[in-house]
């Protein structure tokens, strides 16, 4: 009879969680966020284009199905109805982390079932800094060949790993194992934050071991601190969640200092419409990633997610009509308004020597 593994029954602690508690927290910084309303559009919604290209993909929409679950039996549904998701609207998608299933391979199907609902979707798999620096560029192969992906997200999540009572408190060595990866995989490697965002310099350094994207897994969404303090039996480590709930950087700061660096963005980490999608690609991001939102109508039924993704592009479209946006290259030209704390946060960036000084292209009025 199968057992689950400590990683096994903590993917399916996650999964629960997320669907019956509470686990946002923060402000991504998308409501002090303003597209500029094109009074003459001179364009028609229902011709408006949402294709886009991402590295060597073309995807129908700049949705991105954002890295969710896998590695329990339980998250199998979930992810054959978020593959299924992918396949029917051409979006990409990525899967949880598989660590799970590397150290056990009878929770494979939990992730195969991905590739087998979308044939045809751009899918990447997901490995953890932690594991690609203990086991090397051979972990990162079987990720990639087990659900047959085009890329592969190396995910960092050290807020988390800090946290958990089964946590690696040990980053050292990560960024080599990073450069070493690049240097000699064939696929496109993304570096993925879960929740605490990128800095410009930390997006330099990324950027400069060879990686060929970021997805900035920004502060104001789904809080990996509020989960793991959800989790905790220990009260010290209650305590300790609940000190970090407020850590990181938000979305909308990371995805202005990381514009900056150059390469292609995933911005994810707190969206939660179409509008939102529609202000991160005006700010610099390649496609706009959603978890949260998609999870709960997955683990409802095909059709809650199927109206919840038709909703998201119907917002996306109004954005893009009400800014004069035919297709997502002049969605990208859109001029935006930044205030609040936002643009305090953006503003501050030459007092903490974070130089990023090409980023105030950003707030124009």
């Amino acid at each position: 009879m199968r057992r689950d593994t400590p990683t096994s029954s903590r993917k399916r602690d996650h999964l629960e969680i997320c669907y019956e508690k509470p686990v946002e927290a923060g402000d991504a910084g998308f409501e002090d966020v303003r597209l500029v309303h094109n009074a003459i559009p001179e364009c028609d919604m229902d011709a408006i284009e949402l294709k886009t290209r991402f590295l060597d993909a073309t995807v129908d929409s700049p949705l991105f199905i954002a890295a969710m679950t896998g590695g329990h039996p339980d998250t199998l549904e979930v992810n054959r109805r978020l593959a299924r998701a992918a396949e029917r609207y051409n979006l990409g998608m990525g899967v949880g982390s598989q660590r799970a299933a590397l150290e056990n391979p009878e929770l494979e199907g939990s992730f195969t079932v991905v590739r087998e609902e979308a044939p045809h979707a751009f899918l990447c798999a997901n490995l953890g800094i932690i594991q690609l620096r203990d086991h090397g560029i051979e972990w990162a192969e079987r990720a990639v060949e087990m659900i047959d992906a085009q890329a592969i997200a190396i995910h960092v999540n050290l807020l988390q790993e800090a946290i958990q009572p089964e946590g690696d408190h040990s980053a050292v060595g990560c960024l080599e194992a990073l450069r070493n990866l690049c240097e000699e995989f064939p696929r496109p490697v993304i570096v993925k934050e879960t929740g605490s965002g990128i800095s410009a310099g930390t997006a330099r350094k990324i950027f400069g071991a060879g990686a060929s994207a970021i997805d900035i897994g920004g502060y104001g969404g789904t809080s990996w601190a509020k989960i793991e303090r959800l989790r905790a039996t220990a009260h010290e480590l209650a305590e300790l969640g609940e000190a970090f709930v407020s850590w990181g950087i938000p979305t909308v700061v990371s995805l202005c200092e990381v514009r900056t660096t150059g390469g292609p963005i995933i911005a994810t980490g707190g969206l939660r419409s179409g509008i939102d999608i529609a202000k991160a690609l005006a700010l610099g991001a390649d496609l706009g990633g959603m978890a949260l939102p998609l999870l709960k109508p997955a683990m409802e039924s095909e059709e809650a997610l199927s109206a919840t993704i038709e909703g998201i592009h119907r917002h996306l479209r109004v954005a893009m009509f009400l800014t004069g946006s035919r297709n997502i290259a002049d969605l990208r030209q859109t001029r935006t308004y930044i205030t609040g704390l936002t643009r305090q946060m953006i503003e501050s960036s030459d007092k903490t020597k974070e130089p990023y000084k090409e980023a105030t292209w950003i707030l124009r009025s």
